[in-house]
């Protein structure tokens, strides 16, 4: 089980850990490979963006708006004045 891990291991560990728990051995080589890419974590705050912003979807309850109020206009009428 070695720690070190390529941006392409990193990238699939990241998006894996969004639906199960990894083990110690890979959260120890995600942290590690975190600490010295530079690329990698600018990922891992997108999926994370993305996640958050599916999370408000799901939460999301559409609500009708108040009906509008009807303008009423004064009626023009054939009359001379």
């Amino acid at each position: 089980m070695p720690f070190h891990r390529t941006c392409k291991e990193v990238t699939a560990l990241v998006i894996a850990r969004e639906d199960r728990d990894l083990p110690w051995h890979d959260r120890l080589a995600l942290r590690l490979h975190m600490s010295i890419c530079a690329t990698c974590p600018t990922f891992e705050r997108q999926i994370i963006s993305m996640r958050n912003a599916m999370q408000q979807w799901r939460n999301y309850e559409y609500t009708e708006p108040p009906a509008a109020d009807p303008i009423h206009l004064p009626s023009r009428t054939n009359e001379p004045e």
